[in-house]
């Protein structure tokens, strides 16, 4: 059976200086809904479009697909903000719709840094001991996020597919501070100049972009679930082994639908936790999804209260050297790096193992990782990453090749 699901929309992606801005695209207006109808065919999915439309006084707004998981998406506009839950929870009544779903928000995690005057994410974390045997060569990696310079010297020839999901998003795709920052963490090789490495330097990235900057936002870039969605299909499409989301924000059910999918396609989603509360956000919070933490140059972290309940991995995210638009270097911090040095070392161990199942990949890194210290009588359950301890466990020898 076909569906169709109408939209919901999320907020995403760090604060970065010299992030391009965007008016804010149709994908993220206000009082936008999802719903995932059960129609079958062209003619009875108008049919039922149509009717729900005059019956609850919705506007439509666009249409997409989402293969992966069987459904085809319509966005209502619905007529004021005061409406929504009302029309929200009725429509969930209705026999006629399989989901109904406000628009959310996420938010990237990261910030602008001073810097330490060296690179030490790889060595904190053993990665470059790892690299002696593993790249992470051949293994695809989802980065969802804003767009990525793809012709910096530390990023050619890494990035094998480009698609931006956000209407006009194309013109400045490369001008993106976020999704380069990230892409560079992951598979950034050496240029000749700043000698800069990333952890898994022989992955290929595809460049998905879902979020964009807007001015309302400041220098935060945002996404709606409509972006998000289509990306995550693609990436399972696509094929990706690892999807990287370098943002969080409030649970949402289209997107579970999603990465459960892509969880069962083989594909290990790893995510920026909240760096603070109770909650680690979403979709840090899903269960096979790797939630990380940022760290410092000392492999220290502020664990958040969610960590009490919820494992959370912690890898470099504080002062760390990247590649920015314009052929550049710059320092950033955030959960949004940590979160793409995990991706690297999940790419390292998937590189002549791809049969590695989501919960066996967080089985592997929880196990070898280095207990965190929890100051103040915390409970709280963390570990550093240790990509040579993982990969030297999944290999059976006690020393990384």
């Amino acid at each position: 059976m076909e569906r169709t699901c109408v939209v919901l929309a999320l907020l995403g992606c760090a604060s970065m200086r010299s992030a391009s801005r965007e008016d804010s695209p149709r994908q993220l207006q206000p009082g936008q809904i999802i719903v995932a109808l059960a129609a079958e065919g062209e003619e009875e999915l108008l049919e039922v479009r149509e009717a729900l439309a005059a019956e609850y006084h919705l506007v439509e707004a666009g249409t997409f697909p989402l293969g992966s998981v069987h459904l085809r998406c319509v966005v209502f506009q619905v007529g004021g903000e005061d409406r929504l839950a009302e029309v929200i929870e009725r429509l969930n009544r209705d026999p006629r719709v399989a989901l109904a779903q406000r628009n959310q928000v996420f938010r990237g995690l990261g910030e602008e840094s001073a810097g330490p005057p060296l690179s030490y994410g790889a060595a904190l974390i053993h990665a470059d001991a790892a690299q002696r045997s593993r790249t992470g060569k051949g293994v695809r990696i989802a980065v969802i996020d804003t767009g990525v310079a793809a012709d910096h010297p530390g990023l050619r020839g890494r990035v094998i597919e480009t698609r931006s999901f956000v209407s006009g998003g194309d013109a400045t795709f490369g001008r993106d501070l976020h999704g380069t920052a990230v892409a560079g963490v992951i598979a950034a090789h050496r240029d000749g100049r700043a000698g800069l490495l990333g952890i898994a330097p022989g992955a290929e990235i595809l460049a998905l972009k879902a979020c964009w900057y807007t001015a309302g936002e400041g220098a935060k870039a945002v996404c709606s679930s409509w972006t998000l969605a289509k990306a995550v299909d693609f990436a399972v499409n696509a094929g990706a082994q690892v999807i990287n989301l370098s943002l969080g924000g409030p649970a949402d059910e289209l997107l579970r639908r999603l990465i459960v999918k892509a969880q069962e396609h083989g594909a290990i989603a790893v995510a920026a936790g909240a760096e603070s509360g109770d909650d680690p956000g979403f979709p840090a919070s899903m269960p096979g999804v790797i939630a990380v933490v940022a760290s410092d140059a000392q492999g220290q972290a502020a664990l958040p209260r969610w960590t009490a309940h919820t494992f959370a991995m912690a890898a470099p995210g504080v002062d760390i050297l990247t590649t920015v638009p314009s052929g550049g270097y710059d320092f950033l911090s955030g959960s949004s790096l940590a979160a793409a040095h995990v991706s690297g070392v999940v790419a390292l161990l998937r590189e002549g193992n791809p049969a590695f199942t989501s919960s066996q990949m967080l089985d592997l890194l929880r196990r070898t990782a280095h207990r965190l210290p929890v100051e103040g009588g915390m409970v709280a359950s963390a570990g550093l990453v240790d990509a040579c301890a993982a990969l030297g466990s999944l290999m059976g020898d006690a020393t990384c090749p």
